[in-house]
């Protein structure tokens, strides 16, 4: 099956007491076993529950994967998968990441000895000479956030192999519509549930995916230690945010497009980092890696000082100030203040994040609605 009508059908089942086309809820914590000592699929909701089996299920077909686990958030997935890490443990992560994985990183993570180091990783020669010999884990993001960098998930993989690492993958800006990492050769992909995949701001998960089952009943080991686990309701939001996954991120990615195109266009504006523009640095690897749009994630500096960016910010209408993204709603954003605050300034510096970018996140309304509201606020 294609991968829409998988995002449909696959792990959802008809409710055999009642026929209902669509799964209830499982609200249970506990569930009633056959035997003592003889135990059923499903025990105590935090080791496994109906609902998030079947959400798991489905993410993990449209990744390409054997199996899949739902978090609390994308925060709790991510932390899950560097806790296969052990004491003196190198970790090598990309510069262009997340502010929230950042400071997982640097403030929480290098607490227990694990040593953290960032690195461009569009520089297959810098990765390779970051890699050390304690270096267990390669993290990454393509695109990159906020400056949309795009790493040769391939290579880059390939290369981590030769040396033995694991290779993991934050995927949320691509989604599985636009980007497979496990297709192209890495071990983990994570997705922030809470953006693309539930798409309508009311839910709050995480998920990792991955193609081995070895390393599955590892990361099920943590999960379930830690109780890092998706709600009910969260996984049924999810599982339905999956249906229209592929129609919403195509259409968005369309209409970033045309606001990219609009933005490099203008004079107002001094620089547009959007990977299907064909300037952008890494376009031609988004052009072979990316099937069916660049996404719709951008990132933009205005002419002038902070304070018209921050005004810009302030004056759209359509655009909301909010962190978060890949919702129907479009929002805007300042990453050097809101998304990417747990950098320290000289970090920021040190990575790239000026306090001139803004960052949009493009939602389903009309293209040319989001222009014009654009536009007055740059003239604001």
């Amino acid at each position: 099956m294609k991968f829409r009508t998988r995002a449909i059908h696959v792990g959802v089942h008809r409710d055999a007491a009642t026929g209902a086309v669509v799964p209830p809820i499982h609200l249970a914590s506990t569930f009633v076993q056959p035997g003592a000592g003889v135990w059923g699929e499903f025990d105590y909701s935090r080791s496994g529950n109906p609902t998030r089996k079947g959400f798991e299920t489905t993410i993990a077909s449209l990744e390409s994967g054997i199996g899949g686990l739902a978090f609390a958030s994308g925060m709790a997935a991510t932390h899950t998968a560097v806790m296969l890490l052990s004491a003196g443990d190198h970790i090598l992560a990309g510069r262009d990441i997340y502010g929230g994985t950042y400071r997982l990183l640097h403030r929480v993570v290098d607490r227990y000895n694990v040593k953290v180091s960032l690195v461009d990783t569009t520089d297959l020669a810098a990765v390779a000479a970051a890699i050390r010999p304690e270096t267990k884990m390669l993290w990454l993001e393509s695109p990159g956030n906020p400056q949309m960098s795009i790493t040769d998930l391939e290579a880059v993989s390939k290369l981590a192999h030769e040396r033995g690492l694991l290779v993991g993958v934050d995927s949320t800006f691509a989604t599985p519509v636009l980007t497979r990492p496990l297709e192209l050769g890495a071990d983990i992909v994570m997705h922030s549930a809470t953006k693309y995949i539930g798409g309508h701001s009311d839910l709050l998960g995480g998920v990792l995916v991955v193609k081995d089952k070895a390393l599955l009943d590892r990361l099920y080991f943590l999960q379930n230690a830690t109780g890092n686990v998706m709600g009910p309701l969260e996984c049924f939001l999810a599982s339905r945010g999956l249906k229209t996954l592929e129609l919403r991120v195509l259409e968005q990615s369309r209409t970033a497009m045309k606001i990219a195109n609009w933005l490099l266009a203008d004079p107002r504006i001094s620089r547009v980092l959007y990977p299907g523009l064909p300037g952008h640095p890494g376009h031609e690897i988004a052009a072979r890696q990316m099937t069916g749009g660049f996404g719709a994630m951008l990132t933009f500096e205005v002419r002038g000082d902070l304070e018209k960016t921050k005004r810009v910010c302030q004056a759209t209408q359509l655009f909301q100030l909010a962190v978060s993204l890949g919702a129907v709603e479009s929002l805007i954003e300042q990453p050097a203040s809101m998304s990417h605050a747990s950098y320290s300034a000289e970090a920021r510096a040190a990575n790239g994040i000026t306090d001139g970018l803004i960052r949009l996140s493009v939602g389903l309304e009309d293209a040319d609605d989001l222009i014009a509201d654009l536009d007055q606020a740059l003239n604001a």
